[in-house]
């Protein structure tokens, strides 16, 4: 029987190496990356829902003409911030599109706003206006940053457990369903239309 150990171990060797490269790390390893990315995601939606409320404030002590629009800015961001999404629900696309929605929404809610600041020079001239501009300008890029390492840490999971041999890994012994990316907004590949008003 002795001389059957070392075959043995050899087979147990074997076995541990072949379940090494089933998926058993790398899978757990992928999904951890893309939920630390998603983090990285909510970190930047939350700085800016936090601007948000003083650029209204500013830009409310400068106008009250234009009072439809702060609403809807305040609105958007109740319903973007009343969202919550959690890392369980990255694989399911019902919940992750409500969140994308609602974040789209408060994206367009700030562009009128925009609008409104172009017609009133004197908000411009802030110093206040300015700063929280700056802020929002930073946390957007952010918020884009953020969503393309998110993006590119789903690629990576989503490719880890549909591939041999981590699909083996995957599939039998984590459960392992692809997450969401975010997908740009139905239309964006139109350029929008400039009117000057003339």
């Amino acid at each position: 029987m002795s001389a059957f150990s070392p075959l043995r171990g050899a087979v147990i060797i074997a076995a541990a190496v072949s379940l090494s490269a089933c998926g058993i790390n790398s899978v757990p390893t992928a999904e951890e990356n893309a939920k630390a990315k998603w983090g990285d995601v909510e970190s930047a939606y939350q700085r800016r829902a936090d601007l948000i409320p003083n650029l209204v404030a500013t830009v409310k002590a400068a106008t009250q003409a234009e009072s439809q629009i702060l609403e809807k800015v305040v609105n958007a961001r109740a319903r973007a911030t009343s969202i919550n999404i959690t890392t369980d629900d990255l694989s399911n696309p019902e919940e992750f599109q409500k969140f994308q929605d609602a974040q789209n929404q408060l994206t367009q809610a700030m562009g009128q706003l925009r609008t409104v600041v172009e017609n009133y020079p004197n908000i411009k001239s802030s110093d206040g206006y300015d700063d929280l501009t700056s802020s929002l300008e930073a946390t957007e890029n952010r918020i884009d940053s953020a969503r393309s390492d998110y993006n590119a840490a789903v690629q990576e999971y989503n490719t880890t457990i549909r591939t041999f041999p981590d699909i083996i890994g995957a599939k039998i012994i984590h459960g392992a369903k692809p997450m969401e990316s975010f997908k740009a907004q139905p239309g964006s590949n139109v350029a929008p239309t400039v009117d000057f008003g003339n």
